[in-house]
């Protein structure tokens, strides 16, 4: 059973993350498994002091349990300290997770054979352009 990881904030769950999901879950493949790390509110602020979180951490996690394509819901603080905690064979990414962190969470990956895969993002949505003020 193949297992994939992704991690993220979740804050304005939109469609964007709903197909993340599912493409996640197809790599996992039948009686695979998906994986979501979901950002502590706490490490949210740390480095995005300036974020405005609409939804608990409390609320985030139950919204993905919710979803069809999750099998299981986990925290993470520092991504390159959480993943080596986690139990996964593929990390999947998004081109914009580009920090230090990932880079290190990544290279972790690589040195303990892990797989990782970047997978762009669905064109025409994200939570920066619903917090500017929604789409068209």
């Amino acid at each position: 059973m193949k297992v994939v990881l992704t991690v993220g904030v979740y804050d304005l769950l939109h469609y964007g993350h709903f197909e993340l999901f599912r493409r996640c879950k197809e790599l996992a493949g039948e009686g695979g498994k998906l994986v979501v790390a979901v950002q502590d509110d706490a490490v949210v602020t740390k480095y995005k002091p300036q974020a405005k979180l609409v939804y608990d951490w409390d609320t985030r996690v139950k919204m993905i349990r919710a979803l069809r394509y999750v099998d299981q819901v986990v925290p993470y603080g520092d991504v390159d300290e959480s993943i080596k905690h986690i139990d996964f064979a593929t990390f999947v990414v998004g081109p914009d997770q580009c920090h230090a962190g990932f880079q290190r969470a990544m290279q972790w990956c690589r040195d303990n054979g892990r797989e990782v895969v970047v997978l762009p993002r669905t064109e025409g949505i994200s939570s920066s352009q619903l917090r500017a003020g929604g789409m068209k």
